[in-house]
């Protein structure tokens, strides 16, 4: 199957599939119309394919059908964090053999006792040294030595590894020797798979370049085994359009470069519902947005600044550097499975360990016996038993009551009682991690409107703007499956850099334009390879630029024209303003050379959602539930909605529980939900 062939015109589907750890979210473009389908079907760990052919299935057409399949996983992130990646090699430059290994010192040794240097992916044995050198400015001190590098690479075929990550001394500025490495690797070691670290990144900091390096080596053969499985089954289904796999920078990448570049995938799992959250904000009219995801595991907070979402390019994996542009995402384990539990002093603690999808919490009936948040959800009234979660899954309460019991007896609590505190907790982790993309960098979290999205986003929102001061909480149409709503809009990436440390007042304009103009060739070329020409390419150019003496930098995007020193410094002062408060006297240097190109996809547009009229009659309820407020108030009566019945211009006044396909919003007495034109759910929060 070819990922990169043109669709044709008997092709007209789009199709989202986002593998999370409970639930496989499906979003389906349906032809002609423009209308949008979400569904929900069971994650199927022990066999990745067989839950994404199953969202597939979820569809209303064949795969034959489908033009674009977007596709996101965290495949490549459980290979890090369970640590079943492959047995990886390390070769560096001769006496740098340790590079990875000691890799930075970190503050946190200083003044927090509990810290520990995170666990690395390999052992010293597993790290190789060859005879070679070059300078900063890409000159050879040492030439490369063949015979040097053959018998390491004998050694690599001998001792059975999976992969190799080659990192040499200055290679971001002089390749040949990483080249010629992979050649001897090739013809000595050939079935082993191999990263070079210019490939990845062509930027300085020799410790971020080998680990970026060494993850993607790590993941690379579970990635590609996953990725040539999936392909062979959709080829039988009769699949022939563009298959995109969503990346940690936002942006999608084909197939096909994602099986060479797959660290790039390890931090895509949220970026779709950033992007999500990107064209919704410009639809409302809502620049500023704080983002919730509360899925079956985790829960990923980020910001929409001005429209656009915030990137940066010290992205980490416990404490793992990676070198690639990546959303600014804070992730906490706080999500529906996340478990309750007691720890050392006897307190009650959720998450951040989880039941995963498999048994999942116990009110699904898999045979899960461990309290978690859904079942606390369930105790206290957010969920009910009425309407089963994605079509299908229908909550016992009394298997909730059953798995809460025996921590409420510890604890000497009543089950609802304790089920209150379980959601209270993770209500406060959740405005932890608000306050980190925020009050921690000196952002005011009332001046956002906060979108709230995942599965258990709607129980948890409006109880996190009230602590927080949030004025207006977001609902976005289907927001159980908002990340693979994202991935549809999702646009193809290439992001290419140069390092070029030097004084701005002694960078080299013409010099600049030769760089970013080769970067900008060899992405054209990759994105005609994609199937991108023409209008459907956008290249932006940047830099990276400090105060001379700063160890980091900001990026800051320059035009296509001649580089204007005095305009540079201009906006590098009103961004290191806007950033952190101040600008200084001190000169200002140059970093990096930044270029990203973008091959942009038809987007689709948001349905509008029919305005009610006389006609239709005033909204229904469909009755009400009791909600455990506190134990003073046990019972108070919550209104339920169904949010399938709502039209443009209804209101709500809580307290109220809205039920929909993938999800449940609940707000409460104080607070007016609006539905908006897109059938977004707008809820002015109330003061307490």
């Amino acid at each position: 199957m070819s990922t990169s062939q043109t669709p044709t015109s008997s092709r007209s589907a789009r199709v989202a599939i986002d593998v999370g750890g409970t639930f496989t979210d499906v979003v389906e473009l349906l032809p002609g119309t423009g209308a949008l389908r979400f569904e929900k079907v069971p994650t199927t760990p022990d066999a990745p394919t067989r839950g994404v052919m199953a969202g597939f299935a979820a569809t209303s057409g064949e795969v034959s059908a489908v033009r674009t399949f977007t596709h996101g996983t965290t495949l490549g992130l459980n290979a890090l964090l369970t640590r079943t990646g492959a047995r990886t090699a390390v070769v560096g430059t001769r006496g740098f053999r340790d590079v990875y290994l000691l890799g930075r010192t970190d503050r946190r040794v200083n003044f927090d006792i509990t810290y520990r240097k995170p666990t690395a992916l390999l052992e010293r044995c597993d790290t190789f040294e060859v005879t070679e050198r070059s300078w900063h400015d890409g000159s050879v001190v040492t030439p490369f030595d063949r015979e040097d590098a053959a018998r390491v690479a004998r050694t690599v075929a001998e001792r059975g590894y999976d992969a190799v990550a080659v990192c040499f001394l200055h290679s971001y500025a002089n390749p040949d020797h990483e080249l010629a490495m992979r050649e001897v690797l090739a013809e000595l070691a050939p079935g082993v798979t191999v990263t070079l670290s210019h490939e990845l990144s062509r930027e300085y900091r020799e410790f971020e370049r080998t680990s970026t390096a060494v993850l993607d080596a790590y993941v690379k053969p579970v990635v590609r085994r996953y990725l040539g499985a999936l392909e062979g089954e959709l080829e039988t289904a009769g699949f022939g359009g563009r298959f995109l796999m969503t990346r940690s920078g936002g942006g999608a990448m084909s197939a096909t470069a994602a099986r060479e570049q797959p660290v790039s995938l390890v931090l895509s799992g949220p970026a779709g519902g950033v992007v999500g959250a990107v064209a919704l904000a410009e639809a409302l009219g809502m620049p500023d947005l704080i983002t919730i995801d509360m899925g079956g595991t985790s829960l990923d907070a980020s910001l929409v600044l001005d429209g656009e979402p915030v990137l940066h390019q010290g992205a980490e994996f416990e404490g793992m550097p990676i070198n690639t542009p990546s959303l600014y995402i804070h992730t906490i384990g706080a999500g529906g499975g996340s478990l309750g539990w007691l720890d050392a002093a006897g307190a009650l603690q959720v998450g951040p360990a989880s039941a995963g999808a498999v048994p999942g919490p116990a009110s699904y009936g898999r045979g899960g016996d461990r309290p978690t948040f859904t079942d606390a959800a369930l105790a206290i009234g957010y969920l009910g038993t009425e309407a089963p979660l994605g079509g299908t899954l229908r909550l016992d309460a009394e298997l909730a009551h059953k798995a809460l019991q025996p921590l409420a007896e510890e604890l000497g609590l009543s089950v609802p009682a304790l089920a209150r505190g379980m959601v209270a907790i993770s209500t406060t982790k959740i405005m932890g991690a608000v306050r980190a993309i925020t009050v921690e960098v000196g952002r005011d979290p009332k001046d956002f409107a906060m979108l709230s999205f995942g599965g258990g986003g709607g129980l948890v929102a409006v109880d996190v703007a009230v602590e927080l001061g949030i004025p207006t909480v977001v609902v976005p149409p289907g927001q159980g499956a908002f990340c693979a709503f994202g991935m549809l809009l999702a646009d193809v990436q290439h992001d290419a850099s140069r390092t070029v440390v030097t004084a701005l007042d002694d960078l080299d304009p013409a010099e600049a334009d030769t760089q970013w103009r080769a970067m900008e060739d060899d992405a054209r070329a990759a994105l005609a390879e994609e199937g991108f020409t023409g209008d459907a390419v956008v290249v932006a150019r940047s830099l990276d630029v400090r105060y001379s003496g700063q160890e980091h930098s900001v990026t800051l995007p320059v035009g296509a024209g001649p580089l204007d020193a005095a305009r540079v410094a201009a906006d590098f002062a009103a961004l290191h303003e806007r950033q952190y408060g101040h600008t200084m006297t001190d000169p200002v240097e140059v970093t990096t050379l930044r270029l990203r190109a973008t091959g942009v996809v038809d987007k689709p547009e948001l349905p509008r959602l029919r305005q009610r009229t006389a006609s239709d009659g005033p909204l229904q309820r469909d009755g009400e539930r009791a909600v455990h407020v506190s134990e003073e108030a046990p019972a108070v009566p919550y209104a339920l909605y169904t949010r399938e019945a709502m039209l443009a211009g209804d209101e709500v006044a809580g307290p109220a529980v809205v039920t929909e396909h993938t999800a449940t919003t609940v707000l409460h007495a104080g607070d007016v939900l609006r539905v908006g034109s897109l059938g977004e759910l707008v809820i002015t929060v109330g003061q307490r």
